[in-house]
């Protein structure tokens, strides 16, 4: 079984007892947290598509932990002008496990 959610405003395929990195959630680590925007489901074979959401369906997920992605370089030049401008940037994330898909 699996469904299609939408967290923190992006869609993500979730399955029972995998787990995603989503965009900071402003929750502990630990809390158990429940996502109810499910936009499809799919039940061995029998699938609900919601209008926009999937009506009773909810997906159950903990929090395992607050972490950082890998670091993007920004690097910036003109050529000729001795104008070059170096920028990192590490995206914060929150590692969640899907414990149970309802509907």
């Amino acid at each position: 079984m699996y469904a299609i959610v939408e967290i923190a405003g992006q869609q993500f395929k979730v399955e029972q007892d995998r787990y995603i990195y989503t965009h900071r959630l402003p929750a502990t680590e630990g809390d158990v947290l429940t996502f109810d925007k499910v936009l499809l489901t799919d039940n061995n074979g029998t699938i609900s598509v919601g209008k926009p959401h999937v009506a009773g369906a909810a997906v159950t997920a903990k929090v395992l932990a607050h972490v950082k992605g890998d670091k993007v370089i920004v690097f910036k030049k003109k050529r000729r002008k001795g104008y070059a401008k170096k920028n990192g940037h590490r995206q914060q994330f929150t590692k969640v496990m899907i414990e149970s898909i309802i509907g």
